[in-house]
């Protein structure tokens, strides 16, 4: 089988976590005979600016005038690489249109900031989701959301990860890690906001950086699988988001994990089990949770054993990958 990739985010280098999870679902789906060709920004089409830096959503209010060209390169880009594949899968809602004009079965995957575009012009939204033939929700929100946009096959597949054999002990004193993208929507100023007298790692970078003066940036994979090694606790504070790969990693990795209850988050944290859920935007219910977490490492050692068997079952490679694949053969049908 042959399958053309078309994304707005592919990882330029070791450091960049922009759709490192569509490069790590590449190389399973060419280790399982599927011949992947990707289409990206800066490699295979010119992206006028828009797909990198703040993210697509703010590029495209900054450059509005920037998208036609850009949906033209898109679709020439998708066009050439599509002539002797078997279908296309367009990663996040934009690509869909460019996509569906290569001439081959579509699969969308819908990964979470594009379902806030969705909510801006629903109407284009719902024409665009109906020319897939099967539409990928990395959450279970997100599938709901592609069903009320019509999506006429709607499954959820979340995002793989690896699970390592063995986990490392936490650092002493304990610490307390963020890892992501320091921008509003992943919560970071409502972290900042209670982080006095906890000892603190933030690696991450985004529009926020300015006020996070002490954190590490953007950590080659290696460096951020070390870092949650050592975390006592890492936290999710996100305001919305769609299935945040790191979470996935911190629970495969048996670490302790405070989260809120938004998007793909309560899919892999289930409060009181294999983690603790707090409300979007309540920096008191945030520091409240670590606190407890920091106080009581049984409880810690706990929700860690039940969040890595958890990932286990739901994010495996095995079941991601034979997901996709089943995804594929119902496009071609």
């Amino acid at each position: 089988m042959k399958v053309v990739f078309l994304t707005t985010s592919y990882p330029r280098d070791e450091r960049d976590f922009a759709g490192r999870f569509i490069a790590d679902t590449e190389v399973r789906l060419r280790r399982r005979g599927v011949e992947v060709t990707v289409v990206g920004p800066g490699r295979d089409f010119r992206d006028f600016g828009l797909a990198y830096g703040a993210g697509m959503s703010r590029n495209v209010r900054r450059r509005p005038w920037a998208v036609p060209p850009l949906l033209v390169a898109m679709t020439r880009a998708a066009r050439r690489a599509a002539r002797t594949a078997d279908l296309v899968h367009a990663h996040w809602l934009p690509t869909a249109l460019p996509a569906s004009l290569a001439g081959k079965p579509l699969v969308l995957t819908l990964h979470g900031t594009d379902v806030e575009l969705a909510r801006r012009a629903p109407a284009l939204a719902r024409r665009i989701v109906r020319r897939a033939e099967v539409v990928i929700g990395v959450s279970r929100a997100l599938t709901e959301a592609a069903i009320e946009l019509g999506a006429r096959k709607a499954r959820f597949v979340p995002n793989g990860v690896d699970v390592p054999e063995a986990v490392g002990p936490e650092a002493e004193p304990p610490e307390v890690l963020y890892a992501g993208r320091l921008s509003p929507e992943k919560g970071i100023e409502d972290l900042l906001a209670v982080a006095d007298g906890l000892n603190l790692v933030v690696a991450g970078d985004g529009p926020l950086r300015p006020n996070v003066p002490q954190s590490l940036g953007m950590l080659p994979r290696e460096q951020l699988y070390e870092r949650l090694d050592r975390a006592a606790v890492v936290v999710f504070p996100s305001r919305r988001d769609g299935f945040p790969i790191t979470c996935a990693e911190a629970l495969a990795r048996g670490r302790a994990v405070v989260a809120t209850a938004v998007g793909g988050l309560p899919d892999m944290v289930a409060d009181g089990e294999t983690g603790l859920l707090v409300p979007p935007r309540d920096p008191p219910a945030l520091r409240a949770a670590i606190d407890g977490l920091l106080a009581d490492r049984e409880l810690r050692r706990r929700l860690g054993e039940a969040g890595r068997s958890r990932i286990g079952e739901l994010c495996s490679w095995q079941a991601v990958v034979d997901a996709h694949l089943e995804a594929y053969e119902a496009a071609l049908a």
